[in-house]
């Protein structure tokens, strides 16, 4: 089977900035990727996080975040449109991980973690998710980045509906060079890339 993806070379990356934040817009859409998270799920309290999908509250949130300087992630262009994103920033700062009983720190190491990912619909099932990933690592490098840490999915059905595949899929994660680090979750592993 050839695992190799027909955008290999063809995607660009860049951290989100206030830049480029309203090309994120139009990548999240008018439902903020989903429901209107606005990539907050993984950063607020669950109290938080619900109030924040009224009136816009969670994308006003990450604006805040973008806007303070903070890194939140990744967006892939594909010919200068914006195609994808991938959470990424130092592990503490999703509260929901810091929290988490079941992906809980294995270690003190400085770790930066992706929660998430989303791929505009018309690009998924096409091998963007894996050029993705190397594009992260491709940055986490030129950043002296050394931990890159996940917790992707593992389906136990043959087709995952798209809304339970924002955590990624653990064979993506494989194909980009990630390892397992921890099986507390049989079907959520804790991976990591070493840099």
């Amino acid at each position: 089977m050839n695992n190799k993806s027909s955008f290999s070379g063809l995607l660009t990356f860049e951290p989100l900035t206030a830049s480029n934040w309203y090309r994120f817009v139009h990548l999240f859409g008018e439902k903020g990727a989903c429901g209107n998270c606005w990539c907050m799920y993984s950063r607020l309290k669950k109290a938080d996080f619900v109030e924040g999908k009224v009136d816009e509250g969670n994308k006003t949130a990450m604006k805040d975040l973008v806007d303070a300087g903070r890194p939140t992630g990744i967006l892939t262009f594909y010919e200068d449109i914006p195609i994808a994103w991938c959470a990424f920033a130092p592990r503490e700062d999703f509260m929901k991980l810091e929290n988490s009983r079941v992906h809980k720190r294995i270690d003190d190491q400085n770790v930066w973690s992706i929660p998430c990912t989303f791929i505009a619909k018309e690009f998924r099932r096409q091998g963007v998710s894996v050029e993705l990933l190397k594009g992260v690592i491709d940055y986490a490098r030129k950043q002296g980045i050394k931990i890159i840490e996940a917790y992707p999915t593992i389906p136990t059905q043959v087709k995952l509906p798209d809304s339970f595949a924002w955590i990624g899929l653990y064979k993506s994660f494989e194909r980009a060079g990630s390892e397992i680090v921890d099986r507390t979750s049989k079907n959520r592993p804790m991976v990591r890339y070493y840099l």
